[in-house]
């Protein structure tokens, strides 16, 4: 349990937080939402003991172990499995103990490692590690790589499995799906929902907190309140609330207008005196309830493409990839091979994407599904026209104008210079009038638009990014990964923004709010191929699950052949027939019971009564339930392969 007792929070001369009085309960799993700037990371840094409160208490159990994901990776030559590995240190030490034993063959060492290991429960901590890294898309391939060959977005990557990896009872996710795509995104919901204890996650991804959050912790305005399930659940209920608040502060007003009405008449009155004195005594008991302070919506528009061809641009029997040095291509060719196992080499090329056929014609909107290195980005960089084709033919209107989000745009903006500098480098004839006007519409009003952008948010800097590819009134948007600085307001008035454009629209996003909302065809990038896929993101999201042969049944194997020497195979043990029959029969209750409860939960009135006590319990109840059933099911794995 973790309690807040008149709690308030500093960063230097800004107070954050004040007044904060809540209690968040074992097993819950809690997403975090608010403006940027509310205080939400400055929140996990007082759970992690890295910054004291002002003002009040913070209590948290006193052996609670706590994981978080570490903000920078040093450049280690450690190789990635064994780095997330160290996450479970005990764990790690036993397997360090025993592969040195082996090494010096000290086989009473090597018995006392086994022990250990046996303690800890780590014989499958190699394996683990290998799910995790796989689950989180690196191809098995890698994990033996150094930690210091990958860049930063992939570091990112190995400190949220590594942080996985820890044992915890308390775990701290600030943006976890930012670096993530679609594919691991799912990937993590379905690990969090088995994780037993308390979560609590920032993110501004909504569908991902619906699928994961049991409770929302709401920072806005230097308070903090907390309500019962899922994003949406808080958005009604946050709804209601202003909505009765508005009707009470409206109601006061009215009594005292009326009250102020009889004093102004009557207290020059003597008859009057007393009833005069009696209401200025009820005006100043009055409660003063506060009106509703509207938060000025976001609203952004992409200007109508000036031009719009019918066919703007296609690929025809396209090669995509790159194009290597004589001296480069050794090393590029091994790089690429590690970001795509389907890379092919040929002379001085690394073919990524084969045989692409890909039209886009006008009011086209698609989505790129797929997971992170298997040629998304190739393909929209080959759309553009930044890569050219190794082979085949690429095909655009001569009236076709891309408006290019690159995933690195942000950082490309010019240090020191203002929203205005921007676009005077795009338009130096245009008035600056036109300019202010323009940067007012994407939320850079008055003396804003003329700030150097070197104290702008991430966000801002996205919306800037934005607004200058909205400038060039483009017909197509090519957009890859737009919203991973873009908080939960900025990225529904994205979403409405692309509803409205008339253009074409390819969109690569782990956003699912945002692609669902815009898109209406998808294509799969992987393995190689471009092709399109029958059917809506829920499709997309059961075949990740239940496609035969998936990929992580393959991470298996290979994630094993990293991990230092394992133990002496055991006999096979005979399995008892009724000993299997009771371990399936427990996985089938169980899974019988979440269906049951998971089916209660979904009912939008059981968040209605009795202030979500009920949901409240039943949440816990299932995270209890899904901790068992995850238990039952490795049980029943390991009797079966018993068996085998």
């Amino acid at each position: 349990m973790i309690s807040f007792r008149n709690f308030a929070l500093r960063r230097g001369e800004r107070l954050l937080l004040s007044d904060v009085d809540l209690t968040l309960h074992a097993g819950w799993r809690v997403g975090v939402v608010g403006r940027n700037g509310t205080g939400k990371s400055s929140l996990f840094a007082a759970l992690m003991r890295q910054l004291e409160p002002d003002r009040g208490e913070l209590e948290l159990p006193g052996k609670a172990r706590i994981a978080w994901v570490a903000q920078e990776t040093p450049s280690l030559p450690d190789s990635a499995l064994d780095f997330v590995l160290s996450g479970d240190a005990a764990v790690h030490a036993a397997l360090q103990l025993e592969a040195n034993a082996f090494a010096s063959e000290d086989w009473e060492a090597v018995a006392a490692a086994h022990q250990r290991l046996e303690e800890l429960n780590g014989y499958d901590a190699s394996a683990r590690a290998g799910r995790l890294l796989h689950g989180l898309g690196f191809p098995a391939d890698t994990h033996a790589r150094p930690v210091a060959a990958f860049s930063g977005g992939w570091r990112v990557r190995l400190n949220v499995a590594r942080a996985l990896m820890t044992p915890s009872d308390l775990l701290l996710l600030d943006e976890p799906t930012n670096h993530l795509d679609l594919d691991a995104v799912l990937w993590l919901e379905q690990w969090l929902l088995r994780y037993p204890g308390t979560l609590l996650v920032i993110s501004h991804d909504r569908e991902f907190l619906d699928n994961v959050a049991t409770h929302t912790l709401h920072l806005n305005d230097g308070r903090a309140r907390l309500y019962a399930g899922d994003y949406t659940d808080f958005e009604r209920q946050r709804a209601e609330q202003l909505r009765q608040q508005q009707i009470a502060h409206d109601k006061e007003q009215a009594e005292r207008a009326h009250l102020q009405s009889f004093i102004d008449r009557f207290k020059a009155k003597a008859s009057k005196a007393r009833q005069a004195q009696s209401r200025i005594k009820r005006l100043a008991k009055l409660a003063g309830t506060e009106a509703v302070r509207v938060e000025r919506a976001l609203r952004i528009e992409f200007p109508q493409p000036a031009r719009m061809p019918n066919s703007l641009l296609r690929l025809e029997h396209a090669d995509c990839g790159y194009r290597l040095p004589e001296a480069e291509q050794a090393g590029a060719a091994h790089a690429a091979a590690a970001a795509s196992a389907s890379a092919q080499h040929a002379g001085h090329s690394a073919v990524i994407l084969h045989d692409v056929g890909f039209g886009l014609e006008a009011g086209d909107r698609v989505g790129l599904l797929g997971p992170n290195g298997a040629g998304k980005s190739t393909l929209v960089k080959t759309l553009v026209g930044e890569l050219p084709l190794l082979t085949g033919e690429r095909n655009a209107h001569p009236d076709m104008r891309i408006g290019y989000f690159a995933q690195h745009t942000v950082e490309s903006l010019r240090a020191g210079q203002s929203p205005v500098d921007h676009l005077r480098a795009l338009s130096p004839d245009a008035p600056t009038q036109a300019f202010r006007d323009f940067l007012g519409k994407w939320n850079f009003p008055g003396d804003r638009a003329f700030e150097s952008i070197d104290s702008f948010s991430g966000g801002e800097k996205a919306r800037l990014a934005l607004a200058l590819i909205a400038w060039r009134q483009p017909n197509v948007l090519l957009l890859d990964e737009p919203t991973n600085h873009l908080d939960l307001d900025m990225r529904e008035a994205l979403a409405e923004a692309l509803s409205d454009f008339d253009g074409a629209i390819v969109l690569v996003s782990h956003d699912r709010h945002l692609i669902g909302l815009v898109c209406e065809t998808f294509w799969r990038v992987a393995g190689g191929a471009v092709e399109a896929f029958d059917g809506d993101l829920d499709a997309y999201a059961a075949w990740l699950r239940t496609r035969p042969g998936g990929e992580a049944d393959k991470a298996a194997k290979p994630a094993k052949a990293a991990a230092v020497p394992a133990p002496p195979p055991r006999p096979a043990a005979r399995v008892n027939p009724h000993k299997l029959a009771r371990a399936e029969a427990r996985v089938a209750e169980l899974e019988t019971r979440l269906a049951a409860l998971e089916a209660e939960l979904a009912d939008p009135q059981l968040y209605a009564r009795d202030h979500g006590a009920r949901a409240t319990q039943l949440g816990r109840e299932r995270g209890e339930l899904r901790a068992a059933l995850d238990r039952a099911e490795q049980e029943l794995l390991a009797l079966y392969a018993a068996a085998a």
